[in-house]
């Protein structure tokens, strides 16, 4: 790998200044920031931003360093700013109340017991999409994003919130964290707006804020003196907060703490899986062959009957589409990162305050790392490929001390949710021109919502 060396030995990041840059960022910042990775070509990458002068590491390499070393890169700084705006303190923060939160949630989402909890999964999935019949029936079309946002909330809040939510709740809840998600967007690509200036988006972001926290406290007033029996997040939360009161150096865990982590645990358990499952359609529009496989694995595995546990072991192409989604399409793909002390990163010297961005989706489209990157082909994951890959060349679900816990969760509900809906239908596109954009914002979705025609198939009742 090259890298731009000085005179005297030190080597440099390789420099895009504003004057170079604003305008792409202006027209398209997505395809902007994918052309500074393909020139940077795994080299660090310095963004002139004018206020803020963030690196991009991109190399496998690299990315291990900043991930692996989660005390020297920390969760904080200018870009970090608005996601801790919305998330706060707990499982997306760091310290001793990260520490606690991680603690506390950890055991729920261990292989064994959401191993436990698959079988309740699968049928809540099956009901939630056995009410896509009546569009069905009617080839009324649907919206893929809405569709796949309505059948996740319900699992996960059924699951994993123990049904403490009410279906009221759940309706407040779900507009609000897609307006937040979508509006998010300005204070992501700029955070060092100050927030006193007013940004397009900002009035409905604090609106979806609002509710989200009348939903969450509600929740906190009723459950957490008594969250009653079960092994549900909000249950681990209060127990957590009863059973420790306040954390080693003194902090109090309070009710913003269970807030904090509720919402974190409520959007990344969520806007995950919908937002990766909404890519599937267009995909499938665009590659014939991946939908006609995918679609016999399916009916030779369920033979029209609902989904089961039992069936997950057979889905093994399934497996393989849902993890090409996410390295063409990762949801989460900006991680940012402060270095706390001096150090250096493929031989280039970081400062002490100095903010290093590590971006899956970027690093999952390098031409060094990847073959054929930007297309897609499941079979990169079939059993016995990508021995030789490196640790950090895939990471859709981070790494280190802070790798999200809910991956295990993530990849089980995402096969049962495409193999129940294509057990029961078969999925035609309309008005959507492929193939689809991505479009940015705190998360990477299609720049169309695609609307879905479902044509029913014959099922075994």
């Amino acid at each position: 790998m090259s890298a731009t060396v000085k005179t005297n030995g030190i080597r440099k990041p390789r420099n895009f200044p504003l004057y170079k840059t604003l305008p792409g960022f202006i027209r398209n910042p997505l395809k902007e920031i994918e052309h500074i990775g393909r020139v940077a070509d795994g080299d660090l990458a310095r963004l002139d931003l004018g206020a803020s002068k963030p690196l991009i590491a991109t190399h496998p390499d690299h990315v291990q360093k900043v991930l692996r070393n989660s005390g020297d890169y920390v969760r904080a700084g200018t870009f970090w700013r608005p996601l801790h705006g919305l998330m706060g303190d707990g499982i997306l923060g760091e310290g001793e109340l990260w520490a606690l939160s991680r603690r506390s949630l950890q055991p729920l989402f261990t292989t064994r017991n959401v191993n436990t909890l698959v079988g309740r999964m699968a049928e809540t999935i099956d009901e939630a999409v056995g009410e896509l019949d009546g569009p069905a029936r009617d080839r009324r079309p649907v919206s893929a994003s809405a569709a796949m946002i309505r059948i996740v909330n319900r699992t996960v809040l059924r699951v994993f919130f123990g049904e403490k939510v009410s279906p009221a709740e759940i309706e407040r809840l779900g507009p609000a964290f897609e307006a937040v998600a979508t509006k998010l967007v300005f204070r992501f690509l700029l955070p060092f707006v100050p927030e006193a200036v007013p940004m397009p988006g900002d009035r409905a972001y604090r609106r979806g804020v609002q509710i989200m926290d009348e939903v969450m406290y509600g929740l906190v007033e009723r459950y957490r003196d008594d969250p009653g029996p079960g092994e549900d997040i909000f249950t681990a939360l209060c127990r957590a907060r009863t059973e420790q009161g306040h954390t080693e150096q003194g902090h109090e865990v309070s009710g913003r703490w269970i807030r904090d982590n509720l919402v974190a645990m409520f959007a990344t358990s969520t806007e995950t899986t919908s937002t990766a499952l909404t890519w599937l359609w267009p995909t499938l529009e665009s590659h014939p062959d991946v939908a006609r496989r995918l679609y016999d694995e399916i009916e030779q595995v369920t033979q029209g009957k609902s989904v089961t546990a039992e069936h997950l072991p057979q889905l093994a192409y399934t497996r393989q589409v849902v993890q090409e989604l996410l390295r063409l399409y990762p949801v989460g793909w900006l991680f940012p990162r402060v270095a706390r002390r001096p150090d250096s990163i493929g031989g280039v010297p970081i400062k002490a305050g100095q903010s290093v961005l590590i971006s899956p989706y970027l690093t999952h489209r390098l031409p060094s790392v990847w073959d054929r990157p930007l297309v897609f082909d499941p079979d990169r994951f079939a059993p016995g490929r990508g021995a030789d890959r490196h640790r950090y060349a895939y990471f859709p679900f981070g790494g280190g001390q802070h790798q999200c816990i809910g991956m295990h969760v993530f990849n089980l509900e995402a096969q049962l949710v495409i193999a129940s809906i294509l057990s029961r239908y078969r999925p035609e596109l309309r008005g959507f021109t492929a193939p689809a954009a991505p479009r940015i914002g705190a998360t990477i979705r299609p720049s169309q919502d695609p609307k879905l025609i479902l044509h029913p198939l014959d099922r075994v009742r």
